[in-house]
């Protein structure tokens, strides 16, 4: 009698091709999130909006996004919904591209609003995906402008079209690597227990870094020409520096988490944010721009930590939580910009942004309280049968 046994599903991760995609990927999604805010000096420029008027264009990117995000995520609680991702990234970019053609504000707001809701549909299932794919692991626009003035906003419809693509190569690679992985994840997290209140008190931190970070992006190249004294290309650079430090600081974050731990490495972060935003606001001249550096590092290092977190507390609901994480409570600043922008029209654009330096300390006073949860695949995933009896000692 033959003693072979059919060979059990692979419950090994997929390749770093398919995380390289993903992230690839979501990279293309995330410029339409920055180009909205690089569109605000040409609104101005070339329409003769307000601050106000500008700022109204920031939120309706951000309202419909922030209230479709959460829901999105309570699908993906529910449903597999691959499909979303080539098609959210394809509906954020068309809306940003249609943005600059139509002098019709109420049309601006229209298009505007559709790159926010694709953006809300993107992210939930992107979240699901990746993690699967990592098996938990937290560590694993204004050029195209600049040159031709709003005409050109249909050239940005082309990292949506790279996007799409990279998300369905990404999905291609990931499926059939990951039912077995898929089933045990889903099946630890079902034993898990949802921490309501630290998920809520995270989520409270996550709103005010939201207010600094998109109070900033949507006016921080008009700032840098005031307080540099330079012209577009200042005020792109400052964007540029914003941005790119996004960038750096995101994946600096997962390896930072590694070695120190997701809790400490998010506290650390919002006590930076506090000078480096004061500096920002205060400090004139091309010392500017090292403090929008800083203050990018000190934004962003927590930005993916902010996800892994949020679904650890709530493993029993990871899309809703990957929902509010990069939904609600990122997009929820948008709501503040139009108070900075009708402050900065009644007085002046350095007077509307000075309470911003507030909300990172904010920020901080709530982050200390938290407690670095479990993480569900850890458990099933490092060993064949382990025992939940005891807490996990791997790095969080």
């Amino acid at each position: 009698m033959s003693t072979n046994q059919p060979p059990a599903p692979s419950t090994a991760p997929p390749t770093g091709k398919s995380l390289r995609l993903l992230s690839l990927g979501h990279a293309c999604v995330d410029i339409y999130q920055g180009a909205v805010a690089a569109l605000v000096p040409f609104f101005l420029a070339e329409r003769a909006y307000s601050y106000a008027a500008a700022s109204g264009i920031v939120l309706a990117a951000s309202l419909l996004s922030s209230v479709a995000q959460p829901l999105f995520g309570a699908l993906t609680d529910k449903w597999s919904l691959p499909w979303l991702l080539p098609v959210s990234t394809l509906a954020a970019g068309v809306g940003v591209a249609l943005s600059g053609l139509s002098g019709s504000y109420a049309l601006t707001l229209a298009v505007v609003a559709v790159s926010g809701i694709g953006v809300a549909a993107y992210h939930p299932e992107a979240a699901r995906i990746a993690r699967i794919a990592s098996r938990g692991s937290h560590n694993a626009t204004s050029a195209v402008i600049a040159t031709g003035g709003l005409r050109a906003s249909p050239l940005l419809v082309v990292p949506a079209l790279a996007g799409a693509a990279l998300c369905a190569a990404a999905l291609r690679t990931v499926n059939g690597t990951t039912t077995a992985a898929t089933t045990a994840s889903a099946a630890a997290r079902r034993a898990g227990k949802d921490d309501w209140r630290a998920f809520l008190t995270m989520s409270g931190a996550i709103v005010c870094r939201s207010i600094v970070f998109v109070g900033l992006s949507a006016f921080i190249s008009l700032y840098a020409r005031q307080r540099t004294g330079g012209g577009d290309v200042a005020g792109t650079a400052a964007l540029f520096v914003l941005y790119l430090g996004g960038a750096v600081g995101t994946v600096a974050g997962g390896r930072l988490a590694t070695r120190y731990g997701r809790i400490a490495v998010v506290r650390w972060s919002y006590a930076l944010t506090l000078p480096a935003v004061a500096g920002t606001v205060l400090v004139p001249g091309p010392l500017l721009y090292l403090f929008i550096a800083l203050t990018s590092a000190g934004l962003y290092v927590p930005f993916s930590l902010h996800v892994t977190l949020g679904q650890d507390y709530l493993p029993r609901h990871v899309g809703t939580a990957g929902g509010v994480t990069l939904g609600l409570t990122v997009s929820v600043g948008g709501l503040a910009s139009p108070l900075i922008g009708a402050a900065a029209d009644a007085t002046s654009l350095q007077t509307a942004l000075t309470p911003l330096i507030v909300f990172p300390a904010l920020g901080w006073l709530l982050v200390r309280t938290l407690h670095e949860p479990d993480m569900p695949e850890t458990m099933t995933a490092t060993t064949p049968a382990p025992l939940r009896t005891t807490t996990p000692t791997s790095n969080p």
